[in-house]
C-alpha cells in the first residue's frame, strides 16, 4: 500500500483535467476603454544594498471599478527591471495574505531566480489595495492584539464573552475608520487593479507569480482576463471551493497535524531537548505548558494565546523548529520562561503594520464571501473540529470572527474554471497546513491544462524558490519556455537541532522567503 500522502499524489498526477460548470456571476471581463487606462508609470530609482536597480512608482486606480471616474486610491509599485534583448514582460509577484506587501518581494524574486531568467522580466512588486504604502492604508485600530489576551479557548462563559466583544469592537472599529472603503476592498477589486496596472506598463500580456492567498488572487484576474496572462505560477495553492470559512476549517485540522509533526521532531532529538521520546508525551508537556501560562502568563506577556502565536510559524515553515523547540525545553524543563517570552517577540508579537495587514486580511476575507452571522453555527462548528484539532482551532476562530459582525455585506466567489488559459504551473507540500494539499488538486481541475509539481513529504508553506533544487528549477525552465508537466520533488531534510541551524541568518533561503511571506496568509 502507498503511504497514504504518496498516494494522495499519485492519484492526482493521474487524475485528467475537468472544467466544471460556470456558476459565478463573474465572467471574462473586455479590456478597459480608453477613458479608462492609466497613464504610463513614472519609474525612480529606490536602490537596496541588495537590489542596486530597483525601482519605485505609483499608480491610481478607481476606488470603484463600476465608477472609473470617480475617486482615485493609490498603489506602491516596485521594480526591478529586464537585462536581456529580448523581454517576455512584467512578471507581477504577490505574497499572499490578504494583506501582505508585495514591494519587498520584486527584489527576492528577481535575485532568487536564475540570472538568465530574471534578466528576461520586469519583476514588478506592489502593495494591493489597502497595504502597505498603498494609499489609503487600513488601519481599524491598535491594540487588537496586545497580550496578554483572553484564552483563544472559551472554556467558560466569560472567557467567550472577552473574545466576542474583542472581534465586534474591531469590526465596529473597521466601519467607522473606513466606511467608504470597505466595500471596495477585496479579491475582484484587487484582481481589476491587476488590469489596470496592466494597461500602464503597456504590456499585451502579464505573468503573475503567487503565493498562498496570491494563489487565488491571480487564479481570480485569470478568470476575469484569461488572454492577458502569458505565464501563471501558483505556489501553495489556496482551495478556490472552500473560500473562506470551509478552508479555515481544514486548515485547522492540518496545524494539528503539523503541530504533531513537529512534536514528533522534538521527541526525536530528546537528547537536546529533553522532553521525552514518546510525540505523545512531548504534546501533553506542551499542552500542559498552556495551561500553566493560563494561569501565570510568562513575563506578563505570553499566555495560552500568545503561546498559539508563537508556535504557529513553525507549522509555516521548519525552519524555525529548533529555536521553537528551545523555548519549549526551556520552559518545560528548565523552569526559565525567559526563551519562551524571547520568542513570543520574535515569532508571535504583532509589529506595528501588522494592524494594517490583519485589517485588509479581515477585509477581503468579510468580503469576499459568505460567513455565518450566527454565532451558535460558529461555536458548533469550532467544538466539533477542536474536538480532532485543538492546536489552533479556537485561535484561528477568534482570528476570524470579526467576519460574523463585519459591516459590507458579502460577495458571492466567482468560480475561477477557466478553459482559456495558457498553461499554469501549480507547486504544493504533500503536508502544507496554512494551504492544505486537496485545494491544489481543486485548483488543478478548474485550470485546465495546468501542471503540479508535488513537493512529496513537505510541510512548509511558500516552497520554491526557497532551496528545493528541484522545484527551483522546474520554475525555471516553465518560466523560461511556458511548457510545464506534473512532476514530483522530494521535500529537503528536516533541520536538525545544532547551533548552526538556530544561527541560519535572515537572508538565507527559506527564512529570506518566509520573512517576505508572514503567516495567517
Amino acid at each position: 500500500m502507498l503511504h497514504p500522502l504518496k498516494k494522495r499524489a499519485a492519484v492526482l498526477l493521474a487524475i485528467s483535467t475537468v472544467a466544471a460548470a460556470l456558476t459565478s456571476p463573474v465572467t471574462a471581463a473586455p479590456a478597459p476603454a480608453p477613458a479608462e487606462r492609466a497613464a504610463a508609470l513614472a519609474w525612480t530609482a529606490c536602490a537596496t544594498p541588495r537590489h542596486p536597480t530597483l525601482q519605485c512608482a505609483s499608480l491610481k486606480v478607481p476606488l470603484d471599478h463600476d465608477a472609473p471616474a470617480g475617486r482615485q486610491i493609490t498603489l506602491a509599485l516596485t521594480r526591478v527591471p529586464h537585462t536581456a534583448k529580448t523581454s517576455q514582460g512584467p512578471l507581477l509577484v504577490n505574497p499572499g495574505g490578504p494583506g501582505g506587501s508585495g514591494r519587498s518581494l520584486a527584489g527576492f524574486v528577481a535575485s532568487a531566480l536564475p540570472k538568465d531568467v530574471a534578466a528576461q522580466y520586469d519583476v514588478i512588486g506592489f502593495d494591493p489595495r489597502g497595504v502597505g504604502r498603498s494609499e489609503p492604508a487600513l488601519d481599524c485600530g491598535a491594540g487588537h492584539f496586545t497580550p496578554v489576551r483572553p484564552d483563544s479557548l472559551p472554556l467558560d462563559r466569560a472567557t467567550e464573552r472577552a473574545n466576542l466583544e474583542r472581534v465586534r469592537d474591531f469590526a465596529r472599529s473597521c466601519a467607522s475608520r473606513h466606511a467608504d472603503v470597505l466595500p471596495h476592498i477585496g479579491t475582484v477589486s484587487a484582481a481589476r487593479d491587476i488590469e489596470v496596472l496592466r494597461g500602464a506598463l503597456g504590456a499585451e500580456r502579464i505573468s503573475y507569480f503567487g503565493y498562498s492567498y496570491g494563489t487565488y488572487l491571480g487564479a481570480v484576474y485569470a478568470k476575469l482576463h484569461p488572454g492577458r496572462v502569458h505565464r501563471l505560477v501558483l505556489d501553495s495553492v489556496v482551495d478556490p471551493s472552500g473560500v473562506w470559512y470551509k478552508d479555515n476549517l481544514a486548515q485547522d485540522v492540518a496545524f494539528d497535524a503539523r503541530h504533531k509533526a513537529f512534536m514528533a521532531w522534538v521527541a526525536q532529538h530528546d537528547s537536546v531537548y529533553g522532553l521525552g521520546t514518546d510525540p505523545a508525551v512531548v504534546e501533553r508537556r506542551w499542552y500542559e505548558m498552556r495551561q500553566a501560562l493560563r494561569a501565570t502568563p510568562a513575563g506578563a506577556k505570553v499566555g495560552p494565546s500568545e503561546l498559539e502565536d508563537t508556535f504557529l510559524p513553525g507549522g509555516y515553515y521548519n525552519g524555525y523548529w529548533p529555536h521553537l523547540a528551545e523555548a519549549f525545553s526551556a520552559y518545560s524543563v528548565k523552569k526559565d520562561p525567559k526563551p519562551l517570552v524571547a520568542a513570543y517577540e520574535r515569532f508571535g508579537a504583532v509589529e506595528p503594520s501588522a494592524g494594517n495587514s490583519y485589517s485588509v486580511y479581515t477585509a477581503v476575507q468579510c468580503r469576499d464571501s459568505a460567513w455565518p452571522r450566527d454565532w451558535n453555527v460558529w461555536r458548533a462548528d469550532m467544538w466539533r473540529t477542536h474536538a480532532k484539532a485543538p492546536f489552533m482551532t479556537w485561535n484561528n476562530a477568534w482570528y476570524n470572527a470579526p467576519c460574523a459582525f463585519w459591516p459590507t455585506q458579502p460577495l458571492e466567489a466567482p468560480d475561477v474554471t477557466n478553459t482559456q488559459l495558457p498553461p499554469a504551473l501549480l507547486l504544493q507540500a504533500t503536508d502544507d497546513a496554512a494551504t492544505p494539499f486537496e485545494g491544489a488538486v481543486t485548483m488543478r481541475e478548474k485550470l485546465a491544462g495546468s501542471a503540479l509539481v508535488v513537493e512529496e513529504g513537505g510541510g512548509n508553506h511558500g516552497i520554491a524558490l526557497s532551496g528545493n533544487t528541484c522545484l527551483d528549477e522546474k520554475v525555471a525552465a516553465y518560466l523560461r519556455t511556458g511548457t510545464a508537466a506534473d512532476a514530483s520533488c522530494p521535500a529537503p531534510p528536516a533541520p536538525r537541532p545544532t547551533a548552526a541551524t538556530r544561527a541560519v541568518p535572515p537572508s538565507a533561503g527559506g527564512a529570506a522567503l518566509h520573512g517576505l511571506l508572514g503567516f495567517r496568509g
